[in-house]
């Protein structure tokens, strides 16, 4: 396969990083091996060999290449990024109650709940050891700060997921802690271990930002309105699963008496009916809301754009503008 055959901008960051994602991949199995606990390597591989695109870590690793980085730190920075996504993997699974993930069944499922937990909190371990072996504070308050906005997100979820007083901006908080925070704090820590300027570093957060944001958004509308044999999940599973995401919160903001009693029966209460997906889709269309959420996961996207204005003229930050056009485009 050479780079010129390959369309998505993710499988050509692969193609392009393949041998540092190679050593990443080396050091997240050495790392994850444990001489006294064999169930830690059983659960950590079923979940970082189940596939994925890998995004994370390749977005610290083309980070740190576009400024001409020649040490070893962002390998393990990568590894980093990787075990903190694994780990909140694990534990989302156990909290929403997941039984497939990647279209495989959830480690919770086939071994238990404790030790999917226990297993997150261990590579959440293993990710502090390999940041400290940077020997950068900074690259440690990134990834610190990082991962207590992760966790604070999904506290907030937890509280706000069911609660039609949940706004706006309650949602982009919700979404910076799920998604957004980790793309973010990895593009910024490939530029910090490369000697990146204050502004380039300002410029690499404020597109890892971005491109999460337009990410869930995008997610968030195509559970709505995507090809199930594409996204891999039924069309209306967050309705289903009572969780209030940025088309439905556009549609309660402008809801009748009428309309407000059937959110509150439907999402508050989840006294689900048959008919009721298709009466919660009707007044999405009714106010224009899967058209207005398509709208601001654009705008996002064309921020991250913006951002990499920043930032040195080189392939990876074309392939990085592409990134974010490909988040989207598959809202076209």
């Amino acid at each position: 396969m050479t780079i010129s055959t390959i369309s998505k901008p993710h499988e050509r960051l692969a193609e392009i990083l393949a041998g540092e994602m190679e050593a990443v991949n080396t050091l997240i199995r050495t790392r994850m091996a444990s001489e006294h606990a064999p169930r830690i390597p059983e659960v950590t591989a079923h979940l970082v060999e189940a596939g994925g695109k890998r995004l994370r870590p390749m977005l610290t690793l083309a980070a740190a290449r576009l400024f001409g980085y020649g040490g070893d730190h962002h390998i393990r920075l990568a590894a980093t990024v990787e075990f903190i996504h694994t780990a909140t993997l694990l534990h989302d699974d156990v909290v929403d109650e997941s039984a497939q993930r990647r279209g495989r069944p959830t480690a919770n499922l086939l071994w238990d709940n404790k030790s999917s937990v226990l297993v997150g909190d261990y590579l959440f371990s293993r990710s502090f050891q390999l940041m400290v072996e940077t020997g950068s504070l900074r690259v440690l308050d990134i990834l610190a700060n990082a991962s207590a906005t992760i966790a604070e997100g999904e506290v907030l979820q937890m509280t706000a997921a069911t609660d039609l007083r949940t706004d706006e901006a309650v949602y982009l908080q919700v979404v910076r802690g799920k998604t957004a925070a980790l793309f973010s704090a990895a593009t910024e820590v490939g530029g910090v271990i490369a000697g990146a300027s204050e502004e380039q570093v300002r410029a690499l957060f404020a597109y890892g930002d971005a491109l999460g944001i337009a990410f869930q958004i995008a997610d968030d509308l195509l559970d709505y309105q995507g090809d199930s044999k594409t996204t891999g999940k039924n069309v209306g599973d967050d309705f289903r699963e009572r969780k209030l995401t940025l088309p439905v919160i556009k549609a309660v903001a402008q809801a009748t008496p009428d309309e407000r009693a059937f959110w509150e029966r439907t999402i508050e209460k989840g006294r689900q009916q048959d008919g009721d997906l298709d009466l919660a889709l009707n007044l999405m269309r009714k106010y224009g809301t899967l058209e207005e959420t398509r709208t601001d996961a654009l705008a996002w996207a064309a921020k991250a754009k913006t951002a990499l204005t920043a930032l040195p003229d080189h392939e990876l930050r074309d392939l990085l503008g592409d990134l974010a056009d490909y988040v989207v485009s598959r809202l076209s």
